[in-house]
């Protein structure tokens, strides 16, 4: 879609102060993401959150500053601000990456000539291993009888098991039409952020269950006579496409039936794909390809998910792991070998 900028790639005018109050700067900056680097809406309407987050702190300090002339002291304030207010530091380091974008954007336009946010760090984050879901946790649910013989029961299984057999981000399941599948090779097209789009195949459990799936939904679509989308997901109540927040509930109700762990939240599932495959010999190169991440270092996280399963595995099952006195790795233990 084409859009025209409301600004001039020029250099700075004196009157630089009201020329950058004049010009509408995120709008442009949220466009140009939008159709250049076709972010998803989700991602620019965050981006533009956190801009005008900013835009009313600095605001209300100083009424005559502007984007052109911006201190870096002011963006310290505004960091210092948000931790005071209990904002996480995923949360402050997420808004100070959108405003060294915008900087940047600003600058490659010539719409200024210094970038506030250069050298500047937000605060530390405390590195979390991924939570995910035990293997004999996922057959109990998925071979168990916790999911109804009617449409919606049906359906909620085949959602956690595509889950858990593709590693799908929640608004890639939820966008999934039927015309994403392919019966016969055995594959889905996935569509991720920045709506880049790779293929994930699937397995005879899945193919098999995928068209028991697809008859049920026909057939109760068939019965209720409604116009439905040509979405594979399907609400029972809307005959439309299944909502994000819908779906989120519906994955929480039936991992809390057989976990404990707080986190049950499809992302949680896409960790536990990612696990699984690499606790079977996947290798880190074809996880990454399939999970839809850009860097390695992404995928990397969960190494250290399976080398924690390694450790307590290695401590419960080796003979010499395990001291008499009921101490692991106790090197100071006595025994002389």
């Amino acid at each position: 879609m084409p859009f025209s900028w409301n600004c001039q790639k020029k250099q700075l005018p004196s009157h630089c102060n009201q020329y950058a109050k004049c010009v509408n700067w995120i709008k442009n900056f949220i466009d140009y993401l939008r159709y250049e680097r076709n972010y998803s809406s989700r991602t620019t309407e965050g981006y533009q959150a956190d801009l005008e987050a900013f835009k009313r702190f600095y605001e209300a300090i100083d009424s005559n500053l502007s984007w052109a002339e911006m201190p870096a002291d002011i963006v310290r304030q505004w960091v210092m601000e948000m931790m005071d207010k209990g904002n996480s530091a995923t949360s402050v380091r997420r808004r100070l990456s959108s405003l060294r974008s915008f900087y940047k954007f600003l600058l490659r336009r010539r719409l200024v000539t210094k970038d506030p946010v250069h050298n500047m760090s937000g605060p530390q984050v405390e590195k979390k291993l991924p939570a995910f879901v035990r293997e004999k946790e996922m057959d109990r649910l998925l071979d168990g009888d916790f999911f109804g013989e009617d449409y919606p029961g049906k359906r909620d299984r085949m959602m956690l098991l595509t889950f858990y057999s593709t590693g799908i981000r929640l608004s890639e399941l939820v966008g999934l039409d039927d015309k994403d599948i392919d019966l016969d090779q055995m594959q889905i097209k996935v569509t991720g952020k920045r709506n880049k789009q790779r293929i994930i195949p699937y397995g005879d459990e899945y193919g098999d269950s995928l068209r028991l799936y697809l008859a049920e939904r026909n057939s109760f679509a068939k019965q209720q006579k409604v116009e439905t989308e040509p979405c594979l997901f399907l609400d029972e109540k809307t005959g439309r496409r299944m909502s994000p927040v819908k779906v989120r509930n519906i994955v929480k109700k039936y991992l809390s039936m057989v976990t404990t762990q707080q986190r049950n939240s499809p992302h949680v599932l896409r960790h536990t794909f990612a696990t699984a495959m690499l606790n079977h010999n996947a290798d880190l190169q074809s996880v990454k390809e399939l999970l839809g991440h850009e860097s390695l270092s992404t995928t990397e996280i969960y190494t250290h998910t399976t080398f924690e399963q390694l450790k307590e595995m290695y401590n419960q099952a080796h003979p010499r792991a395990k001291t008499k006195g009921g101490n692991y790795g106790n090197q100071n233990s006595g025994n002389p070998f």
